[in-house]
């Protein structure tokens, strides 16, 4: 059977860029443009086109192509203050563009929520179109505070709408049926590649990620197929073990792939969290006192929580949840995989290890 292939969509970094560029173009040319391009990250040019507003305010229409976006078909709106003189540029949350209020994000406490890669679009397309001139860039999501409820931001202490997001510029699917059936059928084809193991990320940062660190550790790369898992991990050892696979590495950021060591198979926010409650186990278990859980157990994210583990001088935690975690993929697996976990910060840093991953890389 010939499965469909999945729409593209673009993200709201690329919608704001977009936008941000035209309501500069505007100023400078007196005429609002009917489209723009925009560099991606992912080294596509996109062309998108503008819904000007008033003066000088423009908008994109968000599309998510086949992936189930809760911004899809949304207005992202920017509008840029030039100023005469030479000098930064800063971002303020319009309508329905969140805040943060907490701290352990990529951004300072206060700032409007735009991740750092929209941000550097942004500055793009503006130094581009109006050199080093000092701009102040307001964006807006009509309806975003509405929306924003139904994502993780309120639990990530993003208060007032929705996160401004992307790292590549482009949205690829990464959900649905229709998303586990191409999933299976990569998984199928990596496994047919014979190579020596496979390797399981959740997505393109986590590939670069992994990628990296066996560089670092002098492995072979020419040995293992990556496959992309999304956040069915699971299902994904499910179908690896009735392909006969018998090596798996999984690594990545730690923020998700803690939850295996609580048996969480599938990894989506939507679906099961205990983060903290994972941590705050082995925190205990590793002698860390009361004080030292209750301050982890506060924590809205993994990266918080990494912190607090190193002050605390807990660090080698992250070694005993890679175990387990390794342990619990295995018993999904019946036994018949070799399963190896390494766990990473978003830098690419290893934090802990399976013991076994020497011999699942080898």
């Amino acid at each position: 059977m010939e499965l469909k292939k999945l729409r593209e969509g673009v993200t709201t970094g690329t919608c704001a860029a977009a936008a941000a560029k035209a309501s500069v173009e505007w100023q400078l040319s007196g005429r609002c443009p009917a489209e723009v391009s925009v560099d991606t990250p992912a080294g596509r040019q996109m062309i998108l086109e503008i819904i000007p507003g008033t003066f000088p305010w423009c908008g994109v229409i968000k599309d998510a192509g086949d992936d189930p976006d809760v911004t899809d078909g949304c207005r992202v709106m920017a509008a840029v203050c030039l100023s005469e003189a030479e000098g930064g540029i800063r971002f303020t949350a319009g309508e329905g563009i969140g805040t943060v209020t907490l701290p352990g994000l990529k951004l300072p406490v206060g700032e409007a929520a735009v991740n750092p890669v929209p941000r550097q679009m942004i500055e793009q397309v503006i130094r581009e179109a109006a050199g080093d001139v000092g701009a102040e860039v307001k964006l807006a999501i009509p309806g975003g505070r509405e929306l924003a409820k139904k994502t993780f931001n309120p639990r990530l202490g993003i208060e007032g709408g929705l996160s401004i997001l992307g790292t590549s510029g482009i949205l690829r699917p990464m959900s649905e049926p229709a998303m586990v059936e191409s999933l299976k059928v990569q998984l199928s084809v990596a496994a047919a590649a014979g190579t020596d193991y496979l390797t399981f990320v959740l997505g393109e940062t986590g590939e670069r990620m992994v990628g990296e660190w066996l560089e670092r550790s002098g492995r072979d790369r020419s040995k293992t197929r990556y496959v992309l898992v999304s956040n069915y991990i699971g299902l994904m050892l499910d179908e690896a073990a009735v392909l006969g696979v018998k090596k798996i590495l999984i690594g990545g950021f730690a923020g998700k792939l803690v939850k295996l060591a609580a048996d969480i198979m599938n990894t989506h926010s939507h679906v099961a969290d205990g983060r903290m409650e994972t941590l705050c186990t082995f925190a205990a278990l590793a002698g860390g006192g009361q004080k030292v859980v209750e301050k982890i157990y506060a924590c809205r994210t993994v990266r918080a929580a990494i912190e607090v583990l190193e002050e605390a001088q807990l660090s080698e935690i992250w070694d005993a949840i890679s175990e387990k975690a390794a342990e619990k993929c295995r018993q999904r697996t019946g036994g018949s995989v070799e399963i190896g976990v390494v766990l990473m910060d978003e830098k690419g840093n290893v934090l802990g290890k399976s013991r076994n991953t020497e011999a699942v890389t080898a």
